[in-house]
């Protein structure tokens, strides 16, 4: 079986550069994507998995199946669309490495990813079926998404859900509630960031916000608090775990290799999620913090996920 397998959007990020000699802003192509940049991450860690999504038939498309076939993930169900164009993200990066985006994808090709195109049997074959948001923003994707959850949920599979909010994606806050919220009820583990948890709760408080979300179905929340770490909820308590110090060069991929780090510990455990302590899941997310640390000292998210070497030494 696949240990992880990811419905989503894989796309290029362009981020800032620099500047030319006539001064005009440079950007580097870097392919990117929060469920193909949590792949990524659990690859680096030694485990097996799987990509559902779709490209343009375009030098970008070719590039990021590149990539992730490079990167040992099966592209069985990557599907190339001759009728839309890779989707990409520009993305500006401040000083502290905080990023703000703007994105070509009207439609991109993520968006267009349809309930009949899903490859079932790579699902089926799967332990852990991640999903982020974006693949809810807009129509077919958004009817694929919630075929492959019910699917997924039926061949037995752990979902997993990681909402990513881009306001530039949705029409209102409201909407992108309504719509990142809906499939809340059918997740076993899930993370949020603490700038989303009064969007995805009405609670700004992370505790208050994991609390909420526990009450809604999920077995296991952890939120993302920065270069602070992470809080973890399950049933019988929260707890806070602290980051590890880093020299933040660029924040991209941060959140996703923090959720690869915790899947993969998760995957390790061989626990069903009903059986999650939180002193389990404060080790799951020691594990997740030690990848994002290493993550964000370089630039990119998939350029820059760390070898599990690399985290076994800093864990150490």
């Amino acid at each position: 079986m696949v240990d992880v397998t990811t419905l989503g959007e894989v796309l290029i990020d362009f981020t800032e550069a620099g500047t030319s000699d006539g001064g005009m802003s440079l950007f580097e192509r870097n392919p990117g994507g929060a469920p193909a940049n949590v792949l990524v991450a659990l690859e680096h860690l030694g485990h097996s998995t799987a990509f559902l999504g779709k490209v343009g038939t375009d030098m970008h498309g070719e590039f990021l199946r590149g990539v992730l076939e490079g990167e040992g993930i099966d592209c069985t169900g990557l599907i190339a669309d001759p009728d839309v164009f890779t989707t990409l993200a520009f993305v500006a990066l401040a000083p502290t490495g905080e990023r703000t985006f703007s994105f070509a994808r009207k439609p991109g090709a993520d968006t267009q990813i349809a309930p009949d195109d899903l490859a079932y049997d790579v699902i089926a074959d799967s332990k852990v079926f991640h999903v982020g948001s974006l693949s809810l923003t807009d129509e077919p994707a958004r009817s694929a998404t919630h075929a492959a959850l019910s699917f997924a949920r039926d061949h037995g599979c752990t979902l997993s859900y990681d909402p990513n909010y881009r306001a530039n994606l949705w029409p209102s806050a409201e909407a992108a509630a309504e719509q990142m919220r809906s499939i809340v009820p059918l997740m076993d583990l899930m993370k949020v960031s603490d700038e989303e948890c009064e969007l995805m709760t009405g609670h700004a408080d992370p505790a208050e916000a994991a609390s909420a979300l526990l009450a809604q179905g999920p077995k296991v929340v952890a939120v993302t608090l920065g270069g602070s770490g992470a809080l973890v909820a399950c049933a019988d308590g929260i707890r806070e775990v602290p980051g590890f110090p880093a020299d933040v060069v660029d924040t991209t991929g941060a959140g996703d290799s923090f959720w690869g780090g915790f899947l993969a510990a998760f995957v390790e455990s061989g626990l069903a999620p009903e059986s999650v302590t939180v002193e389990d899941a404060a080790g799951f997310a020691r594990m997740g913090n030690a990848v994002a640390s290493l993550c964000v000292r370089g630039r990119g998210g998939i350029p820059s996920m760390p070898s599990r070497e690399a985290v076994m030494e800093l864990l150490a």
